[in-house]
């Protein structure tokens, strides 16, 4: 395990960086004394150059290994050491991403830039030439004396900055995304700090539709994540859906059963009353932790958030391509989807896109360094749909450079919603409290991939 006890201790990194996503180097620790001067540069045109899925470790033009996660569009990454174990460096780096938002808040290029010093400080914390010394947030409070600085504080009175998870009152009880993004350390001369308690149950939808719209895969990833800003708590006592069924062949109670494939559970989390009455026990420390992640494939049992319906037409002689789209959102009425992104890819040779939106919040480009239209729709209701017309010059127009239209990526996300359908049916404690804490439940579903693909006849 990270920052635990082994057999044989060996030296894992040689530099560990961040980078934002443009590849402006945010903070570069040469651990060896052996990076290049074009280390970093090296790294962000390869991992630029990767495919849409691409994978955490990889070799540069050199041979080296380099593993990376990425956050909130920024890259963490490291250089490995020869004998370095690939799955331990994508861990590691995992868990220094969970320990920055527990010591800064929201990680994000502004945060990264006003905590450098204590990232610095977190990092000469974490490894000691190369080696591993903890990842342990117990252990690490003991040695880190620089305190946070924070951004903009956010107010539940504020309902203009309310963001994923956010509700559209407050007579709700569910708190904007944006309420947990604070550092659990509290801030100097932060007296009495609030009490409060986030748990998030987040799902990662993994889609590919075929041509005639028939979906070929649909994969859902999800966890519920706990976040404390609770010092001193004691036993929590979380109930899910009673009807929460692991496997095909398991059924429970007379409702409509939310089925999941598989599920695991982190070691801390007692189980005794899930097979019963599917109640998780946990005694939480402050910071994240994630309780539990399951798996659905192929049979969900909501439809799909959205369907495109494309249509193409093309004039070789004339070099016209033109490309309908209709976007349908099949959320429920009382749903919505923000930040929703389509990236086309269009023939290399295009030269200029004219478009006709249908209404005024969209927009859409043509991106000249990837050769790929970006259409951008801040929020769509469920139950409506969208249509956009893209009309594009390509000199040169044939069969063969109608292969390189397509396909089309989809990202959004789904504020206070599940495609599995998993809820929470409560949240307590047990034992006397002196002050019960503030106990938030939040959903989300998001994009992981969403590709339809595209007939260009």
């Amino acid at each position: 395990p990270v920052g635990g006890a082994c057999a044989e201790r060996r030296p894992m990194f040689g530099q560990v960086f961040v980078l934002s996503s443009q590849g402006d180097r945010l903070l570069y620790k040469d651990l060896r004394g052996d990076g290049g001067p074009d280390l970093v540069g090296a790294f962000y045109r390869r991992v630029t150059a990767l495919p849409g899925a691409q994978a955490p470790v990889f070799l540069d033009r050199s041979g080296r290994p380099l593993a990376h996660v990425r956050h909130a569009g920024l890259y963490f990454a490291a250089t490995l050491l020869p004998g370095a174990s690939p799955f331990l460096a994508v861990e590691f780096l995992s868990r220094l991403v969970t320990l920055l938002r527990d010591y800064c808040g929201a990680l994000d290029e502004q945060t990264v830039s006003l905590n450098f010093a204590l990232i610095y400080e977190v990092l000469d914390e974490l490894l000691d030439y190369g080696y591993i010394q903890t990842t342990r947030p117990d252990v690490l409070k003991n040695f880190i004396q620089m305190e946070p600085v924070a951004s903009p504080r956010f107010s539940l009175l504020d309902l203009s900055t309310i963001g994923l998870f956010g509700a559209d009152t407050q007579q709700s009880k569910v708190a904007p995304s944006s309420a947990a993004a604070r550092p659990i350390l509290p801030l100097r001369g932060e007296q009495g700090a609030q009490s409060e308690v986030f748990l998030d149950v987040v799902e990662r939808l993994s889609v590919v539709i075929a041509a005639n719209g028939t979906p070929m895969k649909t994969d859902v990833q999800g966890e519920i994540r706990l976040k404390s800003f609770f010092p001193g708590c004691s036993e929590m006592r979380i109930g899910l859906t009673e009807e929460f069924c692991v496997g095909k062949t398991e059924l429970r109670g007379y409702g409509t059963a939310v089925r999941v494939d598989e599920c695991s559970f982190h070691s801390s989390v007692k189980l005794e009353e899930f097979e019963r009455s599917r109640i998780l026990r946990v005694n939480p420390s402050q910071g994240e932790l994630t309780l539990m992640q399951y798996q659905l494939a192929d049979d969900i049992p909501s439809a799909l958030p959205f369907h495109l319906f494309p249509t193409v037409n093309h004039d070789g002689a004339s070099g016209k391509l033109q490309v309908y789209l209709k976007l349908r959102c099949d959320l429920p009425p009382k749903s919505h989807a923000v930040n929703v992104c389509l990236h086309l890819p269009v023939p290399k040779a295009s030269l200029s896109l004219a478009q006709e939106l249908s209404s005024p919040e969209q927009t859409a480009a043509l991106q000249s360094s990837t050769k790929s239209i970006e259409w951008v729709v801040p929020r769509v209701q469920g139950g409506s749909q969208l249509s956009a017309l893209f009309k594009l010059e390509v000199p040169g127009l044939s069969r063969a450079t109608l292969q390189e239209l397509g396909p089309m990526h989809l990202s959004f996300e789904v504020p206070a919603y599940t495609c599995s359908g998993l809820q929470i049916r409560f949240l307590r404690f047990t034992g006397p409290q002196p002050t019960l804490p503030y106990r938030w439940v939040r959903y989300v579903t998001h994009s992981e991939s969403y590709v339809v693909r595209l007939n260009a006849g």
